[in-house]
């Protein structure tokens, strides 16, 4: 049995139907799971407690961790390492490989340019700190030999389907469907890598079945040479059929609406990824595994058509 811990998201969905080409025996773990595939085993869960993490993670050959908690940073303190602690301590107690999937906020800014798996972790935002202590967490039990595990990281992503799980679909595509200005943060003159959704759960699916993948961290397949924010906007109009309308909040702007809007106030550190180039290099795993990533092109056709209707 294979167990997604955090389902019911866009990413975990994705990847529970990827799933399906490796094994029929699939547990959906969260407060209320739905059913994505037919077979699929449902278990509501807090894993925040250790005993309802013991429930879940028993009886797994495999346990992916796509799970979300409140874009916050008080969230993130308090939530990201018991979540974790509980998840390590439960993987070990049975004997369970771990897949978790992971951002780059514990990234070194200054290497934003051409982020590998070996760019410094140096965090420089008070969540890329949480994201980095969860996965030392990780990477130290797989050092002391006592937890088979590895991680997969995503540039930000995109894709069909993902509701509000997809930045890029709620500042740029929704407005600009619904002819008003797009919205794009910080400068629109740097590329920005987006990793497609479609792309990442396949990748993961295949990581979490590939034996000698584990104890590495890995990259999940990403086009190359990505657009800058003007390319996105003008691109994804031109998908839509519309002109393409945008404004760019700066640091400041978004500072103000920070006042009034939670999430923009949690979102005024991590505007360092948008003032200047963010471009995340998956050469490893296209290499290992001979798979290219989407064509953004193609990606964002596949969105306007599963969420906007054909254009």
């Amino acid at each position: 049995m294979q167990t997604i811990l955090g389902a019911g998201g866009g990413l975990a969905n994705a990847l529970a139907r990827a799933l399906t080409k490796y094994t029929t025996d699939i547990r959906l773990v969260s407060r209320n799971p739905e059913k994505v595939n037919p077979g699929d085993r449902l278990m509501p869960a807090d894993l925040l407690d250790p005993s309802d993490m013991d429930k879940a993670v028993e009886g797994s050959s495999v346990v992916y961790i796509t799970i979300g908690f409140q874009y916050a940073y008080k969230a993130w303190k308090e939530q990201w390492p018991r979540f974790m602690n509980n998840a390590i301590d439960a993987c070990m107690k049975y004997g369970c490989k771990m897949v978790f999937f992971d951002n780059v906020y514990m990234y070194d800014p200054a290497y934003m340019h051409r982020m590998t798996e070996e760019t410094p972790v140096n965090p420089s935002s008070k969540k890329g700190k949480v994201r980095a202590e969860v996965a030392k967490m990780i990477t130290d039990k797989i050092a002391e030999g006592k937890l088979d595990a590895l991680i997969a990281r995503s540039a930000d992503f995109y894709g069909p389907n993902l509701e509000r799980n997809c930045l890029i679909c709620e500042t740029v595509f929704k407005p600009l469907s619904q002819g008003k200005k797009a919205d794009w943060l910080a400068s629109d003159a740097y590329k920005h890598s987006f990793t497609y959704v479609p792309d990442a759960a396949k990748a993961t699916a295949l990581l979490g079945n590939t034996d000698d993948a584990y104890k590495q961290v890995w990259h999940l397949p990403t086009a190359g040479d990505p657009p800058t924010g003007k390319e996105w906007v003008e691109t994804i109009a031109k998908a839509l059929g519309v002109k393409p309308r945008y404004r760019v909040a700066p640091k400041f702007l978004v500072k103000i609406l920070g006042l009034f809007v939670p999430i923009m106030r949690e979102t005024v550190e991590m505007m360092y990824q948008y003032d200047r180039d963010y471009i995340f290099d998956s050469s490893k795993f296209e290499k290992r595994f001979q798979i290219t990533p989407t064509p953004y092109t193609e990606g964002i056709a596949e969105i306007v058509k599963a969420d906007f209707g054909s254009r």
